[in-house]
């Protein structure tokens, strides 16, 4: 996307990665063919477990821009490593364990895997409630919510205490793995756990039934994922800038004062 003389991603903050179209063979390429379009650049979020981040890194250092990645968020995923879910919940906290098994006795919970009005109309109702802010791009959400009850690969939660949503989470399910996309529970249940109850029956969804290898929390730090995840992986962004066009050199030179060692870097890289 167009930004201001550059190109940013076309990601947001409902975006778990960003990734260029195409094989990684074609990065040098992109690199070369965008200096003919724009001054700057910054794509993200970035994986690099798969070598991504670094591979366009290179590639954008190679076809002579000062580049570097920065860190921008984190992600909490979970490898079950075989493990179903009888397993995996032997593996978590005891606080975790002992508030599963106190508060079901209070919570009930419900797994749509097909798109249904009134569910989804339930989710919006709880997040609506909850501690959560408005919704940034509810009618896309929607939409896509839509779509992946139509492709079988949505599941949605909802809790319910005394007959009334409670607590709503939107996972879907895709090539073995499974993402969490939103979650919510109303501020007036905090007691009942709910949130906490709803989020382990999700997992016994996904886990036993779906057959997923892995769980995939999405970015941000929250320390609540830490009871239910266990590895971290780092997101970044790629900052690119052309020396060659002055509209680069005034977000260059604020770059390059905070930190020298990126220009020092691709200027070894291209030498």
């Amino acid at each position: 996307m167009e930004d201001e003389g550059g190109i940013r991603a076309s990601a947001n903050w409902y975006s778990f990665t960003w990734h260029p179209f195409g094989e990684r063979k074609g990065f040098a390429d992109l690199a070369r063919g965008l200096r003919r379009s724009a001054a700057h650049l910054s794509l993200g979020p970035l994986a690099d477990e798969d070598g991504t981040a670094s591979a366009l890194l290179a590639a954008f250092r190679s076809a002579g821009w000062v580049a570097a990645l920065e860190a921008c968020d984190v992600n909490h995923v979970l490898d079950l490593r075989g493990r179903d879910y009888t397993a995996y919940l032997a593996d978590r906290p005891g606080r975790l364990r002992t508030t599963i098994k106190r508060k079901s006795k209070k919570v009930t919970c419900e797994v749509f895997t097909e798109f249904q009005e009134d569910a989804w109309q339930a989710y919006e109702w709880v997040y609506a409630a909850s501690w959560k802010p408005e919704e940034g791009m509810p009618a896309m959400l929607r939409e896509f919510a839509s779509q992946e009850g139509e492709a079988g690969r949505l599941r949605l939660g909802l809790a319910y205490h005394e007959g009334e949503p409670v607590a709503a989470q939107f996972w879907t399910v895709e090539n073995g793995t499974a993402y969490i996309h939103k979650l919510a529970h109303t501020d007036a249940v905090q007691p009942l756990s709910a949130g906490t109850v709803l989020s382990a029956a999700l997992f016994r969804h996904v886990i036993d039934d779906d057959g997923v290898t892995l769980v995939d929390f999405g970015t941000g730090d929250d320390s609540y994922k830490r009871d239910w995840m266990e590895q971290v992986r780092t997101r970044y962004r790629l900052l690119a800038f052309d020396p060659r066009q002055p509209r680069a050199w005034p977000r260059l030179a604020r770059r390059l004062f905070r930190n020298p060692r990126a220009y020092l870097a691709s200027r070894r890289a291209r030498g």
